[in-house]
C-alpha cells in the first residue's frame, strides 16, 4: 500500500470514529443516529473496497468500544466494512453508466446501507434471542424479531443522513481519489 494511501485509510479511520461518537442524536432503542455513516460511504467510494472496508469497519467498530456498546463492535466491524465495500462496487458500476457522481453516490449509498440496515436487523435478531434465554427456539426468534424490528427505523433514518451528507462531501473529497490515491 502506498503511504499516501495509508495514510489516507488511518485519516478515514479516526474521522469514521470521530463523526461516530462526537455527533449523536439518542433514539428509544438505546442506540443513537450519527453522520458517521457519511464517512463509511465516502471511505469506500474514495478508499477503494479494501482500504474504504477496513476504515469503515475499524473506525465505527471503534466507536462502539470507545461508546461502551462492547457487544456490538464484530458485527459493526463486518456489517460497516461491507457497506463501504458494497458502496464502492456499486458507486463504480453506476458511474460507468452515467458517468455522474451524484446518482452514483446516492445510489452506492442506498444500496450499501441497505446492508447495514439488514445486517443490524440480523444481528439484532440473534443477540436478542440469546439474551432472553430462549436460544433459537421459535419463541427466542420471533421475540428476536419483534424487538430487531424497533431499532429498523432508525437504522434507516441514520443511513439517509448518511447518504446525504455522503453526496454533499463527495465533490469535496473527490480531490483525494484522483490527485493523492492514484499517484
Amino acid at each position: 500500500m502506498k503511504t499516501k494511501k495509508l495514510i489516507l485509510t488511518a485519516l478515514f479511520t479516526a474521522l469514521t470514529t470521530v463523526a461516530t461518537m462526537v455527533i449523536h442524536i439518542p433514539t428509544p432503542t438505546m442506540g443513537y443516529i450519527h453522520p458517521g455513516d457519511a464517512l463509511v460511504l465516502l471511505s469506500g467510494i474514495l478508499l477503494g473496497p479494501l482500504a474504504g472496508a477496513f476504515a469503515a469497519g475499524v473506525g465505527s467498530a471503534l466507536s462502539d468500544l470507545f461508546g461502551g456498546y462492547f457487544i456490538y463492535v464484530p458485527a459493526t466491524l463486518i456489517i460497516k466494512g461491507l457497506t463501504a465495500w458494497v458502496a464502492y462496487y456499486v458507486f463504480r458500476e453506476i458511474k460507468k453508466l452515467f458517468s455522474k457522481d451524484v446518482p452514483a453516490t446516492i445510489i452506492g449509498g442506498v444500496v450499501g446501507e441497505t446492508i447495514m440496515v439488514i445486517g443490524y436487523f440480523v444481528f439484532e435478531i440473534f443477540m436478542l434471542a440469546f439474551t432472553t434465554g430462549d436460544g433459537l427456539s421459535a419463541s427466542g426468534i420471533a421475540s428476536g424479531i419483534a424487538a430487531s424490528a424497533s431499532g429498523v427505523p432508525f437504522n434507516v433514518v441514520q443511513g439517509i443522513v448518511g447518504i446525504i451528507l455522503a453526496t454533499i462531501l463527495y465533490p469535496l473529497l473527490k480531490r483525494l481519489e484522483t490527485e493523492t490515491i492514484n499517484e
